[in-house]
């Protein structure tokens, strides 16, 4: 049924509606070829085809609400899933949430053209209403694909930061029994319950008995870096492994001694070396030195 047969007293929003149910398959043939879509479903294009008519859907049940301009509109739901699917794969391959925006925007001149075709004369005031409201919708579409292209991007970078932290603080096996965590840069927050939690788990894996704790890399000790140590120090001796402290250079031995900072309960050593040293002795390893000459010979 076309358009001017429809009820007279329908409103616009609710004939764009019903165009979108009743010209689905003629919008998401179309659709399919666009690069939005293509550029995802690479391996197949009834895939594409299947993808459009699931977002046309949609399209026609915010259309039939009459809410075309609010991103918040149920109908706009499963949108979000499937073009929220699409915009982290984009994202990843390197597009701009603006770049995904503007190729959303390209959608809406094949959807206005089949529209028209609707209309005995497209310059009709019902038949530029309802290029309006259509048109309306799709910017309206365009926001919310913005806004999922942006979230995706946010949820990217916070798994990347992670990553980062995570390979920023390494749990190294020393020995049977010993664990260290080289840290190097600055102990943030964020960073040092990284440290405590990767300290844990390798301690629990490892089975260890001595964690070895090498500030060697951290710049600077001030009152909060010297409460995240205290903290993972505590959190290891409950795990039933002592924490050594190691690479406490003279400047940072000073700033501790002028800030008043008690360490006076945690064991400190001034090399890794020297930690690992300790924690062989107390698991009655020795080490010593071989003579050059003696090897030699």
């Amino acid at each position: 049924m076309s358009v001017p047969e429809q009820d007279a007293v329908a409103s616009v929003p609710q004939v764009v509606g019903s165009f979108l149910e009743h010209r689905k398959e003629q919008i998401a043939q179309r659709w399919a070829d666009a690069p939005l879509f293509r550029s995802v479903f690479t391996v197949s294009r009834d895939e594409a085809v299947e993808a459009c008519k699931a977002v046309v859907e949609a399209l026609s049940e915010v259309a039939v609400s009459g809410r075309l301009e609010d991103i918040a509109a149920p109908g706009f739901g499963p949108v979000r899933d499937q073009l929220g699917r699409m915009t982290q794969t984009r994202a990843r391959a390197g597009s701009t949430p603006a770049q995904i925006a503007d190729e959303v925007g390209g959608l809406r001149v094949s959807a206005v053209e089949l529209l028209r075709e609707e209309f005995p004369d497209p310059a009709a005031p019902q038949a530029q209403e309802s290029v309006l409201a259509l048109t309306l919708l799709l910017c309206t579409l365009r926001l919310v694909v913005m806004e999922t292209a942006l979230d995706a991007n946010a949820e990217l970078i916070e798994r990347q930061r992670q990553q980062l932290l995570e390979v920023a603080t390494p749990v190294i096996k020393l020995w049977e029994g010993t664990v260290a965590v080289p840290l190097i840069g600055t102990l943030d927050s964020a960073r040092s319950q990284v440290v405590m939690e990767s300290l844990l788990e390798a301690i629990v894996d490892q089975r260890a008995r001595y964690a070895i704790l090498d500030i060697t890399g951290v710049p600077t000790v001030d009152s909060l870096v010297a409460q995240h140590l205290m903290k993972t120090v505590a959190a290891a001796r409950l795990m039933g492994a002592e924490c050594i402290v190691s690479g406490i250079r003279p400047a940072i031995a000073q700033t501790i001694v002028q800030l008043g900072i008690d360490l006076g309960t945690v064991l400190t050593r001034a090399s890794l070396s020297d930690a690992l040293a300790y924690a062989l002795s107390k698991q009655g390893i020795e080490v010593s030195r071989t003579d050059a000459g003696a090897s030699a010979r």
